[in-house]
């Protein structure tokens, strides 16, 4: 199998162990049409870890905290180089939180936090698969019912 080189970035973020299906779901969290840097995105790579993977590498950014702990509950065999002058410089696999605030929307209709100025709050209940609880409502969600804000 002939093997495609990809360049190095100078400074920014490669974002590796995507699953393939998640790989554009990452992309919506990074909000990277806003950045004037190079955006790469290799899609259905092969991977011993997962089968196929998604890696991206953004020039010019560094994850925040929020961004990260979106991208563990959408890629939770994620991980994130941070490079600078073309080097890793650190190196961390992303860790889903115990709790979450602000950034998920309960799919339950009739919860408090869709009809009130509340901030949403869940609670982990198991990381893998992922399931979560809402803190109002208690109704429980998974992979498919997770939707970020």
């Amino acid at each position: 199998m002939k093997k495609v080189e990809v360049s190095a970035i100078e400074e920014g973020t490669v974002i590796d162990q995507i699953a393939s299906r998640n790989t554009f779901k990452v992309v919506n969290i990074l909000n990277i049409q806003d950045i004037d840097q190079v955006v790469l995105i290799g899609y259905n790579l092969s991977s011993k870890k997962l089968g196929t993977k998604g890696i991206i590498k953004i020039g010019g950014k560094l994850l925040t905290q929020e961004e990260v702990n979106k991208i563990s509950l959408i890629a939770p065999d994620a991980t994130v180089n941070i490079i600078k002058g073309s080097e890793v410089v650190e190196k961390f696999k992303v860790a889903i939180p115990e709790s979450i605030e602000e950034f998920l929307k309960c799919f339950n209709p009739n919860c408090v936090s869709n009809h009130q100025k509340v901030k949403s709050r869940f609670h982990v209940i198991n990381k893998n698969p992922i399931r979560i609880r809402c803190h109002y409502c208690e109704r429980h969600m998974g992979e498919d019912d997770i939707e970020l804000v």
